[in-house]
């Protein structure tokens, strides 16, 4: 008994033995030291920004800053020992906070490939070959998570860059956020963001990728050409049409109605304008300099309760004998062959593959340009099982979350106070989202891949409208909408309609909202002669811009014009 005792014991000890085996990660970065001889930068001379072991915003926990704008950035840590992504899970993962924002740059991961011999890690550059660039990356109209896989195609053995296609957008705010990418054994990847998932491909699925890994079996035959007597036209002019005899082309589109009678009461002697009887010449006006004054024009008050004024002639009316130019009614081409296409050929760089032929990752790297400062990289993780990275993510990232979240929604609640509009409104967003539900609900039944990439498009358009500049104070709040209306795909028509009447109540506020104070009428006083004009911060004068001061010396040169008779 008791040998089946010691049995059990070590069998049980073996067993926690090999989990916490398995459950270790491959490579794990917390920056919770300084980078320092561990991490290298880049001596390359285009790579001035300066990177800083720097705490978190609000936080103790430490990670990797991106310190000062409009920079590149390029650091390296090579791994003890390349991690093969041919076997089994890989999860790549990392967490980055923008805590100033990001209008344009990247903050995404590149995970290098052995390199060549002789290659230093000081030299780390963008042409550095990557096996998986991942992360975010946002300027102008790009909006994405990242996911490129640098593949070596077997025949020609040249390394062809594989976009994901419609990954997911950037959550931009100022909050800590954590990216996971999963490489499956069955070929799958799922794209994470806060732990949820948010796509979804498979490598060799001609779909997910741009350029696909696997090239189409058959491609156009280049060499093949078009027939001469290639007739694409589906109808053509009746060449047996004639024009009839009684076609006028010259006749006029509108004439005179002749039927019309001049209406009672026209003042045929009185002018529709007549010189401003209030106007006086101006006492600094100089008949030399100025020419001869002439008062300006008013609307004539004696025409304003009579049908007209001067000169009554008949208005013009439709011609009833207008046909314009003849042309030959359209038939059916007898000759019709449809639109040329050239034949298909076998493709002669066709290839099949069972598995990608991933190339094993040596070092990590961060190589990025941006304008915002204040990027934090932070607990970069590899590992070989979804649950360790689950782990981190609940140890690491969720708190720091939490914290942040919970700190925004007391803002954007300090906010809406003063915001009441926009307020009010986006209690109802659950309601219009509610509205639609059945509608869209019957799409996603009878939707396929198509209208799901198109729906992806449409939170891309949402994206891109909430970057406009007069938006720029209900961002977050916009983005709030937007991401629920990722997380239920369902209610996507109501998120449309809730993004577009958030940005009708803006321009509705904008154009007839708030009270303004009203300024108060103060003389005009002009400087003395040879006093200096008030200086802003800039160094400039107040107000004053290049074009302005070529309008003042052409103003100062020319002589001042002549007041014409139209002017009032």
């Amino acid at each position: 008994m008791d040998r089946m005792k010691c049995i059990l014991v070590c069998l049980v000890a073996c067993f926690f033995t090999l989990q916490l085996c398995v459950a270790d990660p491959i490579f794990y970065e917390s920056f919770d030291e300084s980078f320092e001889g561990r991490w290298i930068v880049s001596e390359k001379d285009d790579y001035e920004g300066v990177w800083k072991h720097a705490k978190s915003e609000g936080h103790d926990d430490y990670g990797l800053l991106v310190s000062e704008k409009a920079k590149k950035y390029a650091i390296v840590k090579e791994l003890d020992e390349a991690v093969s992504l041919k076997d089994g899970t890989i999860v790549l993962q990392f967490e980055t906070r923008l805590q100033n924002g990001l209008e344009c740059g990247g903050a995404y991961l590149k995970y290098l490939r052995p390199q060549a011999a002789g290659w230093i890690a000081k030299e780390f550059n963008n042409d550095s070959p990557y096996a998986i660039m991942f992360g975010p990356d946002k300027c102008g109209s790009t909006n994405k998570v990242h996911f490129i896989l640098k593949h070596k195609n077997p025949k020609t053995g040249e390394y062809v860059e594989h976009h994901l296609k419609f990954p997911p957008s950037v959550p931009v705010d100022k909050l800590s956020h954590v990216y996971t990418a999963i490489i499956k054994p069955d070929n799958d990847l799922a794209i994470l963001i806060d732990g949820e998932e948010k796509k979804t491909a498979n490598f060799l699925k001609g779909d997910d990728f741009e350029p696909p890994l696997i090239p189409a079996k058959t491609i156009p035959d280049p060499d093949d050409k078009k027939p001469e007597d290639w007739d694409e036209r589906a109808k053509i002019p009746d060449p047996a049409a004639v024009k009839p005899d009684d076609w006028d082309e010259d006749a006029p589109m509108e004439i005179e109605d002749e039927e019309a009678e001049k209406p009672e009461g026209w003042l045929d002697d009185e002018p529709e304008e007549i010189d401003d009887p209030e106007a006086s010449k101006p006492e600094d006006w100089d008949d030399e300099e100025d020419g001869e004054w002439e008062a300006p024009k008013t609307d004539n008050p004696k025409c304003a309760d009579a049908p007209g004024c001067g000169e009554w002639k008949k208005p013009m009316k439709s011609n009833p004998a207008y046909k314009g130019k003849w042309h030959a009614p359209l038939i059916e081409n007898p000759n019709y062959k449809g639109i040329w296409k050239p034949q298909e050929i076998p493709n002669p760089d066709y290839f099949e593959l069972e598995k990608p032929d991933f190339e094993p990752v040596a070092a990590v790297g961060i190589e990025i340009w941006t304008m915002q400062d204040g990027i934090l990289f932070d607990n970069i993780l590899i590992a070989t099982d979804e649950k360790v990275a689950e782990e981190y993510r609940q140890k690491t990232w969720k708190p720091k979350f939490d914290v942040e979240k919970e700190k925004q929604k007391a803002e954007e609640a300090a906010a809406g106070d003063s915001d009441g509009n926009l307020s009010e409104f986006q209690v109802n967003i659950p309601a219009l989202g509610a509205f639609w539900f059945w509608l869209s609900h019957f799409l996603l039944l009878s939707s396929n891949n198509k209208l799901l990439d198109l729906q992806k498009k449409i939170f891309e358009v949402l994206y891109k409208f909430a970057n406009l500049p007069f938006l720029a104070d209900y961002k977050l709040k916009i983005y709030n909408i937007i991401e629920k209306g990722e997380k239920q795909p369902n209610i996507t028509i109501g998120i449309v309609v809730s993004v577009a009447l958030v940005m009708l109540t803006i321009f509705y506020r904008i154009l007839f909202g708030g009270k303004k104070a009203v300024a108060k009428a103060t003389p005009e006083v002009r400087p003395a002669a040879g006093a200096a004009k008030p200086v802003n911060n800039e160094g400039s004068s107040s107000g004053e811009k290049e074009g302005d001061k070529e309008n003042e010396s052409e103003d100062a040169a020319a002589p001042r014009r002549r007041a014409t008779r139209r002017e009032n």
